[in-house]
């Protein structure tokens, strides 16, 4: 771990947040991951971890508190805001407050409703500290509903019952956690450094410490090898631990990770998107017992309605996947592909002719064909990343 910067050198923000967290102003509490080992990750590779300075979190707390103080001021002076004053406004700011200001600029907009702290791993910290640290936030913003963070499972394992519900209690709302799978060997696999009971123990704490937890499930990561164990290991381990949110985020193998190393090699046989489609359906049909939201707001997700709360919406979730299962070749191609380039959202957009044949004549144009479809998918995929 790279020891933190003394000097504080302005407001900071990480490169990636949960797609749930769109509207959320991000604080900057750690850089990059501490264990970075995952090799279906490419996020944070070639960059050193380290925790940032309490103080210099507290400063970009207080950063945006300023801007936010001064957006007020200006909507009243003006009667309210407009793009043209906003621009004007930020003409006016210092380059090295600029950051800070866009930041506050866009949460203010969205209604001040939620923080997400940054960046892989804010349980890092040191509890005493992360305390302190939304103690400060709570105080600046009193009318935030949620903050959030991602952690580790084994970070988790390791902080004391008390430390967890003191979090929890400072106003720590919902904890993120990659669960990826229940399968030790697919964990093993892809180097995620975590069992899945830690990963079951760090869930069932997060719970009993008072916060919501979401697990990220991802769909394909046992490649075709151990694609069954995957979905029914994974399901087991969320049955065990019964999380508020289930969100699921298909794989994909970006070109600059270990994992495509392992791609290319033909040492990880990856699962068609239609191997993907039958590995989810056994995984849902495993759920049992537990009330848990399923979530799929990825764009790397075929079917972004594949969304419901359990028991009750199992039924259509399922028979969404199966319909896909049993369609021809030809027609699952039309959605993959429509699904892609935008035109579709859900199964029911084969439904629409003008849509159909929009998707039609671009696998024309391009050759698109069941046979090729994959890959040129992957390509698009890889884009997303």
């Amino acid at each position: 771990m790279a020891e933190p910067r003394s000097d504080y050198a302005g407001f900071e923000q990480g490169p990636i947040r949960p797609p749930s967290e769109a509207q959320s102003l991000l604080i900057r509490v750690t850089r990059n991951c501490p264990w970075n080992r995952c090799s279906f990750c490419p996020v944070y590779k070639g960059a050193a971890f380290s925790t940032r300075p309490l103080e210099h979190v507290k400063r970009d707390i207080d950063a945006v508190y300023g801007h936010i103080v001064r957006l007020h001021e200006l909507g009243a002076a003006h009667g309210g805001f407009s793009r043209d004053l906003i621009e004007r406004a930020h003409e006016n700011v210092a380059p090295e407050e600029r950051l800070a200001f866009e930041a506050a600029v866009s949460w203010f907009m969205w209604g001040m409703r939620s923080v997400f702290l940054q960046d892989a791993n804010s349980l890092f910290v040191k509890p005493a500290d992360l305390v302190e640290i939304l103690d400060h936030l709570r105080k600046r913003f009193p009318g935030i509903e949620r903050v959030t963070s991602y952690a580790r499972a084994q970070t988790i394992t390791k902080r004391a019952d008390d430390e967890l519900r003191a979090i929890a209690n400072a106003g720590l709302n919902r904890i993120h956690i990659g669960l990826e799978s229940g399968s030790d060997k697919v964990l093993q696999m892809v180097k995620k450094g975590v069992t899945k009971a830690e990963h079951i123990e760090a869930g069932r704490r997060v719970i009993s410490a008072g916060m919501e937890l979401s697990e990220y499930v991802m769909p394909g990561l046992g490649g075709a090898a151990l694609s069954e164990e995957h979905a029914v290991e994974t399901a087991d381990a969320l049955n065990q631990i019964s999380p508020h949110f289930i969100r699921l985020r298909t794989l994909a193998i970006p070109n600059q990770t270990p994992l495509y190393e392992e791609y290319v090699a033909g040492r990880f046989v990856k699962c068609s998107e239609v191997m993907v489609a039958r590995e989810s359906l056994l995984f849902l049909e495993h759920l049992d017992g537990i009330s848990s939201v399923v979530k799929s707001d990825h764009i790397l997700n075929l079917f972004a309605d594949l969304e419901g709360k359990l028991p009750d919406d199992k039924p259509r979730m399922t028979g969404m996947l199966q319909t896909f299962l049993d369609m021809a070749p030809e027609r699952q191609t039309l959605f993959q592909v429509g699904r892609r380039i935008g035109v579709f959202t859900r199964l029911q957009g084969l439904d629409d002719l003008r849509r159909c044949a929009m998707v039609k004549a671009a696998c024309d144009q391009y050759g698109i064909t069941p046979e090729n479809a994959e890959a040129v998918i992957e390509d698009i995929m890889r884009t997303f990343i």
